[in-house]
């Protein structure tokens, strides 16, 4: 399962490394530049985890992560350059849950982050149910779609395309609907881009994709999973 998570870095090469990695684990990534905007952000948009940089303008890592602290429960893990064992102290007592010290490995970065991601109970594969919808299955912990038991392999954003169109058979979802859930602070996909998802979606699951008996069109409003029929056993033709 992808993990919404905020970036909070005022050096840019940093921050956009940071953030490539992190979608290559299939994570949807917002970057910030300075603590008021972390602070913002994750009041508004509410992220999985959060990722602060000591020393950022405005308001510091430091007094972002004890205010965050105060409010909620969300995971953060502090980058710094200070590496004395005092610094380290001093982060995890105003509420970090972890602390990378600048250089560092993004490898070891994305390994830190999947490690607090599982501590907080989102990437728990035994807490996320099967989603099955006649012969068709998903499985957010494995990240695995089956049909007749036979494994499709999908992209992560056509996975979670087909996550959040199983969450609910039936109904009609629009594309902007789509992007929040399947995508959440990806803001740069565009609502044609969606289609061309469910287009890349439709080839792989669909026996034709023409005559879509999945992913199914509501024209004027969006897609939407078909429902299976009385018996369960299989979706309509």
């Amino acid at each position: 399962m992808s993990a919404r998570i905020l970036v909070a870095e005022d050096d840019p090469k940093q921050a956009n490394l940071v953030r490539v990695y992190l979608e290559r684990e299939g994570h949807s990534v917002l970057v910030v530049g300075d603590g008021r905007a972390a602070l913002e952000q994750c009041r508004s948009r509410r992220p999985d985890l959060v990722i602060l940089d000591v020393m950022m303008p405005v308001v510091d890592g430091l007094d972002v992560c004890r205010i965050l602290r105060a409010e909620s429960t969300l995971p953060i893990l502090l980058l710094t350059a200070r590496t004395t064992e005092d610094d380290v102290l001093l982060g995890l007592d105003v509420g970090a849950d972890d602390y990378l010290t600048k250089p560092y490995s993004p490898r070891e970065l994305a390994a830190r982050v999947r490690a607090l991601l599982r501590r907080s109970g989102v990437l728990s594969a035994g807490n996320q149910a099967v989603l099955r919808v006649g012969n068709l299955e998903v499985d957010p912990g494995r990240f695995e779609v089956r049909i007749d038991g036979r494994l499709i392999t999908l992209t992560a954003k056509e996975f979670g395309i087909l996550e959040v169109l199983a969450g609910e058979p039936g109904r009609a979802f629009t594309r902007a609907q789509i992007i929040d859930r399947a995508f959440g602070f990806d803001h740069y996909v565009l609502e044609r881009t969606v289609d061309a998802h469910v287009m890349n979606l439709r080839r792989k699951i669909e026996i034709d994709p023409a005559e879509p008996r999945y992913v199914q069109t509501v024209f004027g409003r969006g897609y939407r999973l078909a429902e299976p029929t009385a018996d369960g056993a299989e979706l309509p033709a």
